[in-house]
C-alpha cells in the first residue's frame, strides 16, 4: 500500500468535451481532493476540465491546496476586472475557440509560471506523489505517457491512474493490451497503470498502488534525485 500521499498531479483537458459527464466528474474529484486535504497539482489553466477541477479542489471557501504550473507563453498578459461573469465566460469556451491562454486567479489556487513546457512537466512531477489522467487531448496523453515511461525506466515508482470516465480510455487500454500481446510491452510493465471509473476509485487506486516488478533498475543521476 502506498503511503505518504499528499499531492496528486491531474492531467486533463483545457476544454470541457462534448458531454457534461466529464466536467461533473472533474468537479467530484476536485471536491474529494479538497475533503481529503490533498493538494492538486495541475497545468494551471482556468478553462475546461482544468478550471473545473482546480476551482473544486480549492473549495467554496477557497481554503484548498492547489498548485497550477503554467508556461509563461500561456499566461494571459491582460485581463479585465476579474468579475465572475467574465471568468465564467472563459470557462465555457469550447475546444474550437479556446485561444491557448488563461488568466491567473486565486480562485484556482497558487500559480507557478515557468519558462517552457519541459520545465512545466518536470516541476509537475517533482511536486506530486501520484499521477492521474482524466479525459483530454494530445497534451494529456503525452504527459501521462511520459510518466508511464519514467516509471518503466525506474525514474520513479509513483502511482499512475487512468480516470476512465464512461470508457473514454478504452481504446488506449486496448492498444496497450495489443502491445503486450505483440511483445512490445511486458505483462509486468502493463501493471504500471491502474484504471479507475469513479473519483473514489481514483483515490483507492492511488492509496493501494503497488509498484510492479520487472521495471528497469537503472542509475539516473539527475532524474532519480528529482522524481524519486
Amino acid at each position: 500500500m502506498t503511503s505518504g500521499i499528499s499531492s496528486v498531479c491531474v492531467y486533463c483537458g483545457s476544454s470541457f468535451g462534448n458531454d457534461s459527464k466529464y466536467s461533473e466528474q472533474a468537479k467530484a474529484l476536485g471536491e474529494l481532493l479538497h475533503k481529503l486535504k490533498w493538494r492538486l497539482v495541475y497545468g494551471g489553466g482556468s478553462t475546461g476540465l482544468m478550471g473545473t477541477i482546480a476551482s473544486s479542489a480549492m473549495g467554496p471557501g477557497c481554503d484548498g491546496k492547489v498548485l497550477g504550473i503554467i508556461p509563461n507563453a500561456l499566461v494571459a498578459k491582460e485581463r479585465d476586472s476579474g468579475d465572475d461573469a467574465d471568468v465564467n465566460a472563459k470557462l465555457r469556451e469550447s475546444v474550437d475557440n479556446h485561444k491557448g491562454s488563461t488568466p491567473i486567479s486565486s480562485k484556482y489556487g497558487e500559480t507557478c509560471v515557468v519558462p517552457d513546457m519541459h520545465t512545466r512537466k518536470r516541476k509537475m512531477a517533482e511536486e506530486s506523489d501520484a499521477f492521474v489522467a482524466m479525459p483530454g487531448g494530445y497534451g494529456t496523453l503525452e504527459e501521462i505517457m511520459e510518466c508511464i515511461t519514467w516509471s518503466q525506466l525506474g525514474i520513479h515508482g509513483k502511482p499512475i491512474v487512468l480516470f476512465n470516465i464512461d470508457g473514454f480510455y478504452d481504446r488506449l487500454l486496448e492498444f496497450i493490451g495489443h502491445s503486450i500481446k505483440e511483445g512490445f510491452i511486458s505483462k509486468k510493465n502493463g501493471l504500471i497503470i491502474e484504471v479507475a471509473t469513479t473519483p473514489r476509485e481514483v483515490i483507492d487506486k492511488i492509496a493501494h498502488y503497488a509498484v510492479p516488478d520487472g521495471r528497469f533498475n537503472l542509475h539516473w543521476d539527475d532524474e532519480g534525485r528529482n522524481h524519486g
